[in-house]
């Protein structure tokens, strides 16, 4: 294990803005951790955990600590029967590579997890969820450091406190290094009802076909013509989550405004579309010059960096859009990228 000094952030996120980091050190394998632990303590080094940065944002201040960055690699059957798989994945593969593997051999649960950016390790922290899959409907368990404690563990599902969008790993951020997850997955196809937008690709289409490979075939192609690449545009995907609204403050909105896009969800309450809230605040396709900041031309909810200075700047911008949509709708808009540190 190497151990780098006065590593520039903007290169451990997709975003491409925060400071530096004081010491940054590669994970390859448990020893690897050992090791770096070790060194953190000797040194008295604050330590945080990232994959690929797909999902997070730096402070313009940086890190005064060690940042480790996750590549341990895996991919095992466990086990399998007629019915499903249980596949052990290292936390470091990357997620889309993943998905392609699982779907090769036949299996359905992450199939609508297709195309987004990142390790597989960080799929359970943001409890990462498309086109109506969530890795908490398969994940089984996984492996990780607990930080605080300094011990290895098993951590089951439950023990996750999974939530939309939510995990006990976001709700305490560097506390847990997750080595590898254990997901449960089953053979055949993805069961109706559909994904609205998904079930709308298929019918324009044509296409009856719901095997986890024309499924995984759909959504790359919804994504591609929606997201930006991060590798090529600056980004860290869906900025914003999903608002969830009480069924009377939905009816009061849809008073004013027929044509809100919305999901029922099972205890009654409606999920809203951040994007179409956000077209409506007047940012669709929306260059901000003061920042550097703008909205994906095909999809607001993505802010992309195209020319912006610092993470300062990026906070603006989302503050403008946080606002109008305050002020014209009366909701909130969650952050959906972790700040760090």
């Amino acid at each position: 294990m190497k151990v780098e000094s006065n590593v520039s952030l903007a290169t451990c996120s997709t975003m491409g803005l925060g400071g530096n980091a004081s010491y940054l050190a590669v994970i390859e394998t448990k020893e690897d951790l050992i090791e770096a632990m070790n060194y953190a303590s000797q040194n008295k080094l604050n330590v945080l955990v990232v994959g690929d940065g797909s999902n997070i944002v730096w402070r313009d201040d940086g890190f005064n600590g060690l940042l480790l960055v996750c590549r341990i690699r895996g991919f095992e059957v466990e086990s399998e029967d007629d019915e499903g798989a249980d596949i052990l994945i290292g936390a470091g593969e990357n997620w889309d590579l993943v998905v392609d593997r699982a779907v090769s051999l036949g299996l359905t649960g992450i199939e609508c997890l297709s195309l987004i950016p990142g390790t597989a390790g960080a799929t359970p922290v943001q409890n990462v969820g498309a086109y109506g899959q969530e890795i908490s409907e398969t994940l089984v368990s996984l492996e990780a450091y607990d930080i605080k404690n300094k011990t290895f563990l098993t951590m089951l599902n439950k023990d996750c406190d999974f939530s939309y969008r939510n995990s006990c790993f976001k709700k305490e951020t560097g506390r847990y290094f997750i080595l590898s997850i254990r997901l449960h997955l089953k053979k055949g196809q993805l069961l109706p009802p559909l994904y609205k937008s998904l079930a709308h690709y298929l019918q324009d289409k044509n296409i009856n076909d719901l095997s986890p490979a024309a499924i995984r075939n759909a959504v790359v192609d919804i994504r591609k013509t929606k997201l930006p690449d991060p590798k090529v545009v600056k980004n860290c995907g869906s900025f914003f989550e999903n608002p969830v609204v009480d069924n009377q403050q939905f009816e009061s909105i849809k008073t004013k405004y027929q044509d809100i896009s919305h999901w029922q969800m099972k205890d009654d309450r409606i999920k809203l579309s951040a994007a179409w809230l956000i077209e409506k605040a007047g940012f669709k396709d929306y260059l901000d010059n003061s920042t550097g900041m703008k909205t994906w031309q095909g999809q607001p909810l993505i802010l992309v960096n195209d020319h912006a200075a610092s993470t300062a700047d990026l906070m603006k911008f989302k503050d403008k859009i946080v606002n109008a949509v305050q002020a014209k709708f009366g909701v909130e808009l969650v952050q959906e990228p972790q700040l760090l540190p």
